[in-house]
């Protein structure tokens, strides 16, 4: 019995500490930042200026305080919570964040989709983001540009800030939102969101159709490539172009004869690019007379998309074809695509060209985009780890950025080396590196 009254007891006290803990946190922000209370200003002015600065403050404990706020009748005190929240990059923040995303003002909506996406990429906007969008998709018809921010293999993503993305998604009243969730989506790699970007692939806004198919690039979840073949029929032809890219990267075998079919009879030469492009994702053996003869061409777009298509078709005998025309090339660009296709296809010789070129800034991005595709090939990544020793710190650092994307088990050790590097940078892209390779191999990516 008297046990049991000591426990009775023990849990009193328990549940008694726990009440004032509570208590405590809910005056904490109060306490240490007693400037919140002019969250309560009648001047909408000071509520906007206390929470930006309540933002630069870092402490998390103003959290709650800022939340409070989200329903504040101006738009500029909303906006300016919605960044203070986002600049204390804390977890607490996704929550509050995803509640934003519902605003009635779309200005709010697609800057708290940013935030909670920049959670995850670090990207934090400035106080004069909210015209970010409006502006960008105001430009002219065909400039949409795409772009490749991602996060890497194995990191969680809040189901909260998923949700609140694909509730935006389906459900905005203004393409202003959608877009921004749909790039949120494919930064996010939002796989279970393939369904929904699928379905807005095919809006009439175009800039949501091209947001919406760069996710699925981002996403590479080939089950969507037979539901986007219908767009190359499209009669917008930014969306057919980026539907030629997009069908070629997710694998759609089914894709071969349309995209032949442009390449060879439409008028666009834009078209006919990424059409090629497309088929040289595709590399399908039925493609390559079109890629031997497009590697002739005057035309430097179908030179790189034809070689790199032969340097996937695995066929050795092109090899000297390939080194002949790289003899006589005088485009950096078609040379280095060369060089990926000759090194894709077993030769070594090119390999060091191709890892110079990622000190380039003309040609580094792409040099290392090459490196990830081969080094997806488990028997070519060791030839890699030497180069991790590279006397070029931006060589070094590249390096690592490959392996972020294909490390395996292999990888590892020479990585952790690499993590002790002089150079903050470089050690900063080998921790990295380590992180997603080690979430990989242990099957949590």
């Amino acid at each position: 019995m008297k046990r049991i009254c000591f426990f009775v007891i023990l849990i009193s006290v328990l549940l008694a500490a726990r009440a004032s803990q509570a208590q405590s946190n809910k005056t904490d922000a109060s306490k240490t930042h007693p400037e919140a209370e002019l969250l309560k200003s009648p001047d909408p002015k000071i509520r906007a200026r206390t929470a930006r600065d309540l933002g630069k403050s870092g402490d998390p404990s103003v959290i709650p305080a800022l939340k409070s706020v989200l329903t504040d009748s101006d738009v500029h005190v909303r906006h300016e919570v919605v960044i203070a929240l986002a600049s204390l990059h804390s977890a607490a923040a996704r929550e509050p964040l995803a509640g934003a995303s519902r605003d009635s003002d779309p200005g709010i909506q697609a800057l708290a989709i940013q935030c909670m996406v920049g959670y995850y990429t670090g990207e934090t906007p400035d106080a004069g983001f909210t015209g970010f969008f409006a502006k960008r998709y105001s430009q002219v018809k065909g400039v949409f540009v795409d772009e490749d921010t991602r996060i890497d293999p194995g990191v969680q993503v809040d189901p909260v800030v998923l949700a609140a993305l694909e509730n935006d998604l389906r459900s905005a009243q203004t393409f202003q939102v959608q877009r921004a969730a749909a790039k949120g989506l494919g930064t996010l790699m939002a796989k279970q969101a393939v369904p929904d970007l699928v379905k807005s692939a095919h809006s009439n806004d175009q800039d949501l159709a091209l947001e919406s198919l760069n996710a699925l690039r981002k996403i590479k979840d080939t089950s969507a490539g037979p539901k986007l073949l219908d767009l190359l029929s499209s009669q917008r032809d930014e969306v057919k172009r980026s539907a030629c890219v997009t069908v070629g990267l997710l694998h759609t075998h089914d894709a071969v004869a349309k995209l032949q079919l442009i390449y060879q009879n439409n008028m666009n030469r834009k078209t006919k690019e990424k059409a090629l492009e497309g088929l040289a994702y595709l590399a399908e053996p039925v493609s390559e007379p079109i890629f031997n003869k497009a590697l002739w061409s005057q035309n430097k777009s179908f030179r790189t998309s034809a070689a790199e298509g032969l340097g996937r078709l695995g066929d050795k005998k092109v090899i000297p074809d390939l080194q002949k025309v790289e003899a006589m090339e005088r485009d950096s660009e078609v040379r280095l695509a060369i060089q990926f296709a000759v090194t894709d296809l077993g030769k070594d010789d090119d390999l060091k060209s191709i890892i110079q070129d990622l000190d380039t800034k003309l040609h580094g991005d792409t040099a290392q985009t090459y490196l990830i595709e081969l080094s997806r090939n488990p028997q070519f990544l060791p030839k890699l780890y030497p180069y991790l020793l590279n006397q070029n710190a931006t060589i070094r650092r590249k390096m690592a950025g490959v392996l972020v994307y294909t490390g395996d088990s292999s990888s590892i050790a020479p990585l952790e080396q690499l993590s002790h590097d002089t150079n903050t940078d470089v050690a900063s892209a080998a921790l990295r590196a380590l992180r997603a390779t080690r979430a990989r191999t242990s099957g949590s990516a």
